[in-house]
């Protein structure tokens, strides 16, 4: 037997022991879902995590189910991020949106989960979100893009919104009620500016030449009934379907009838057909973002400044006096 060999084995083995357990006394990640005497938050996507951090602030590390550029309703799971979830203190989801999260978190033993969906209403505008006929037929949307019990994007119309993060605080208060006052003092500051945005739109688009906008995602019935538009889809729910003949034909009609100026596109889909559409009937293209991700395209760094660069393209898309 090599006993130097052995000796060296052994004192590197020991070692690798006692850098492991270094690591691990560094690294305060506890069972009661905290990291560094942090509440662990992990959110679905994007407009749930603007909310667990804005409402959080400095109490709580926040992580995303959805990084930037990846289309919210196409995600799937890694098994990684499937375990990860029990060792949160609380996640934040928006259900009816991404049926991988949604069967994840159901399963997760988390006991401080917040669904947003049932935190407002969810109203079911045209056929797109609903399931029907304009979502799946006619204009060709993809089955897996319908929303049963409604339109879950909530995010895009501030009053919803605020009736959301007013959720998440109580929520919050509760998982953590050693800095309860912060998230209440958070949320409260949060409402507040969500109240201003929707002052803005609503002097905005108070007086406009036109009243109906086409996008490719029809993801804004939520926005278009706050503040008296009309939304029409180009392919129903999906953002990258294709639309019928018949449809495109019925655009051309509408467009023309509505005085309608401009087709929005988005950041995180193909703009091909906006801009075959626009090029088809002379109209111009924009940028009108569902603000499901924030990426270097986004008008903005964050939900409050996007949803003014929205605001402004509506603006000038309608013909706002």
């Amino acid at each position: 037997m090599n006993v130097r060999r052995l000796i060296r084995t052994t004192a590197t083995s020991g070692a690798l022991i006692l850098g492991v357990t270094a690591v691990a006394a560094c690294s305060s990640v506890s069972s009661d879902g905290r990291e560094d005497g942090k509440l662990k938050v992990v959110a679905s996507f994007y407009p749930m995590q603007f909310l667990a951090e804005r409402i959080g602030g400095e109490h709580v590390t926040v992580s995303t189910l959805t990084k930037p550029g990846v289309e919210p309703h196409d995600l799937e799971l890694k098994p990684r991020q499937t375990a990860e979830l029990n060792d949160a203190g609380y996640l934040l989801y928006l259900k009816g949106l991404q049926p991988a999260v949604d069967k994840a978190i159901d399963q997760a033993e988390v006991p401080h989960k917040t669904d947003a969906a049932a935190l407002t209403e969810l109203e079911i505008h045209g056929g797109a979100d609903s399931g029907g006929e304009e979502a799946h037929d006619d204009h060709g949307g993809e089955e897996g893009h319908s929303h049963e019990g409604g339109d879950p994007h909530i995010w895009l119309d501030p009053v919803k919104y605020a009736e959301v993060a007013d959720g998440v605080g109580k929520a919050l208060q509760k998982a953590d009620p050693d800095h309860a006052d912060a998230y209440r003092e958070n949320t409260n500051t949060l409402v507040s500016e969500l109240k201003k945005l929707d002052a803005d739109y609503r002097q905005g688009l108070a007086d406009t030449a036109a009243k109906t906008f086409i996008t490719t995602h029809t993801s804004f019935g939520h926005l278009a009934e706050r503040y008296g538009l009309d939304q029409e889809g180009i392919a129903g729910i999906s953002p990258d379907a294709e639309p019928s003949p018949a449809r495109i034909k019925e655009l051309h009609t509408l467009a023309e009838k509505e005085n309608v100026t401009t087709v929005f596109f988005e950041t995180l889909a193909d703009d091909r057909t906006a801009k075959t559409l626009a090029g088809d009937t002379g109209l111009k293209t924009a940028v009108l973002d569902p603000l499901e991700g924030i990426t270097d395209a986004s008008q903005g760094d964050d939900y409050i400044e996007v949803m003014q660069a929205n605001l402004a393209a509506l603006q000038k898309a309608l013909g706002a006096k």
